[in-house]
């Protein structure tokens, strides 16, 4: 496995991948990573000629108070799992390479798809990851590009601003990768104590719930999530912050479920923030869910 910290490195390996007609696919990550991480990976190896899994844990999308000092990092362990994955190349940029001296250019996606949800709690959090998005595109060039549904607001914000832009890259949105009792797999998971793991398996719980009440016929948002919250709240120590029905793309609330929908959630248990969401359909849309 190739490990490059460059930027203008990164670039003429893609070029050169390009070049020779080979297809890229990236899976841009934050380091500490998981089984989730770890399945976008083998998903750009199933379908890809070659694989850029990126880690650089972006301070742009870190709002005042938060976690960035100690988010989880482990460079060592993040290289020996996509090494025993097959991937072809880690890039690990320096946040001086990502941001030099000077730096004063961001992507800003407008409307509720980056202002609604996490957006209204974190300003600036959707701004930091269309930027650090953008400019990894920019700079490993990939045909197709890989993100998990749990973030799946980020992800609608990605889907927005490469069409926007015009950028020339296949987004991918894959499944939620799950522990056995149904919580979402997250680096943040690392700062949950064993009692707060144990109760933060109600999160998926209270989605599950909700979901099978719109699979059932119920349509009206109100009394799906009034369920959601109920089943939450039946634990101790969890506050809510967000329980909401959304359009799946454009994160607009809905009253009804008339459309594709996402019943999205984010909690604090203890001092860490975990967001969670299922995916429904209206009842003559059938689908997955």
């Amino acid at each position: 496995m190739n490990v490059i910290v460059s930027p203008e490195e990164m670039k003429r390996f893609s070029q050169a991948c390009r070049d020779s007609g080979k297809r890229i696919g990236l899976v841009a990550t934050m380091g500490s990573l998981h089984e989730g991480h770890l399945s976008l990976a083998r998903s750009s190896l199933s379908e890809c000629d070659v694989t850029v899994v990126s880690v650089f844990v972006n301070p742009c999308q870190f709002c005042p108070g938060e976690d960035l000092e100690k988010y989880p990092r482990d460079m060592e362990k993040d290289r020996a799992l996509l090494e025993k994955e097959g991937v072809d190349v880690l890039f690990a940029p320096d946040e001086s390479e990502m941001y030099p001296g000077g730096y004063s250019t961001f992507v800003e996606v407008k409307g509720p798809v980056s202002e609604a949800l996490c957006g209204a709690s974190r300003p600036g959090h959707f701004s930091g990851v269309s930027t650090v998005v953008a400019k990894l595109f920019n700079i490993t060039s990939p045909h197709i590009s890989y993100f998990g549904r749990k973030d799946a607001q980020q992800a609608a914000v990605i889907i927005r601003m490469v069409r926007d832009l015009d950028i020339d890259v296949d987004i991918r949105v894959m499944p939620v990768v799950r522990e056995s009792d149904g919580l979402a797999m997250s680096s943040r998971n690392n700062y949950l104590s064993e009692e707060e793991r144990g109760r933060a398996s109600v999160v998926y719980r209270a989605l599950e719930k909700g979901r099978k009440m719109a699979v059932s016929g119920e349509t009206k948002a109100g009394k799906i999530l009034e369920k959601v919250k109920d089943v939450i709240m039946t634990e101790k120590g969890i506050s809510i912050d967000y329980v909401e029905m959304v359009d799946s793309l454009e994160m607009t609330p809905l009253e009804k479920l008339e459309t594709r929908a996402l019943i999205a959630v984010a909690v604090r248990i203890g001092q860490t923030r975990l967001i969670d969401n299922v995916i429904i359909d209206a009842p003559n849309q059938g689908g997955k869910n």
